[in-house]
């Protein structure tokens, strides 16, 4: 793909195939793909082929390698851009004589998301060879690499629903790390209204997407996108935000395990917010109060 797609783009002898919206895109395009076939072939690889001996050690890769992985972060978040810009040219003569001059089946696309495939496909081999190294001495090393991998995962998941977020006019990054998202039910209660809690839970909740940063927390809209591939990606439009700095919680709501209570400025704002199952409750209050801690 680098040699037979991308370096082509910069090839004299190619450019009149390309057409003129496409030039200066290549980094859209590819993302910094180039970085993660670097970091394989002259690193990762090389380490994995010291282990050939003693496969139950190779934990040990992952784990010395770790912060390296995050480079598959980057590649994901500039996913939706890169497809959006294939679809525009897909059909573009330049790509098809690329792709013939490779003998290729399939076509760039198909390659383009290797990467993406590729880190998903770490955990199951992980996974897979645990089952089989139990008692061995490297087997907390594979332990802790799948633990590692699996928040890598969760970090990327995390990301492409961020850049997600539509309508916030401040910077995301100055929030701190996103250290949770996922969808709720959501009751609001204001000081400003005579309404008490107990006669609130009688209204139709509101279904809110939630964004736990280490200095807020934001309340988004989903909304489902039309389309294909990304596209049908959702969108959250971005509501309203909480600074953690002014938030308390109530972990227990009479009546439902699955309920708990966030709190502004001394209650001035109640949001009573109901997760999917007691486990997802348990895992956002815990994060919660790690951060007020």
């Amino acid at each position: 793909v680098l040699q037979g797609y991308a370096a082509e783009m910069d090839n004299p002898l190619m450019a009149h195939l390309i057409s003129p919206e496409l030039q200066n895109k290549k980094d859209i395009l590819f993302g910094n793909m180039e970085e993660i076939y670097h970091f394989h072939n002259r690193i990762f690889l090389r380490e994995l082929e010291t282990y050939i001996e003693y496969p139950e050690l190779v934990g040990r890769c992952f784990l010395d390698q770790m912060e390296d992985f995050q480079i598959y972060e980057k590649y994901c978040q500039n996913k939706p851009r890169s497809e959006s810009l294939w679809r525009q040219f897909s059909d573009s003569v330049f790509f098809q004589e690329c792709q013939r001059k490779l003998d290729h089946k399939l076509s760039l696309d198909s390659y383009l998301l290797k990467p993406v495939q590729r880190i998903t496909k770490y955990q199951l081999l992980l996974k897979e060879m645990l089952k089989y190294s139990k008692n061995c001495e490297g087997a907390e090393d594979l332990q802790e690499a799948l633990t590692s991998i699996l928040g890598i995962l969760k970090a990327v998941n995390d990301s492409m629903h961020q850049i997600a977020i539509t309508g916030y006019d401040g910077n995301l990054n100055e929030l701190g790390k996103l250290l949770m998202q996922g969808s709720f039910n959501v009751w609001t209660d204001h000081k400003k209204g005579h309404t008490k809690v107990k006669d609130l839970a009688r209204f139709k909740p509101m279904q809110r997407h939630l964004f736990l940063h280490e200095k807020a927390v934001l309340f988004c809209k989903k909304r489902e996108e039309n389309g294909e591939g990304y596209e049908k990606a959702p969108s959250y439009s971005y509501k309203h935000s909480l600074n953690m700095a002014a938030v308390g919680i109530t972990e227990n709501v009479k009546g439902d395990a699955k309920k708990f209570e966030i709190w502004y400025n001394a209650r001035e704002e109640v949001y009573i917010i109901q997760a999917p199952t007691p486990e997802v409750k348990a895992t956002w209050v815990n994060e919660i109060r790690k951060v007020l801690t």
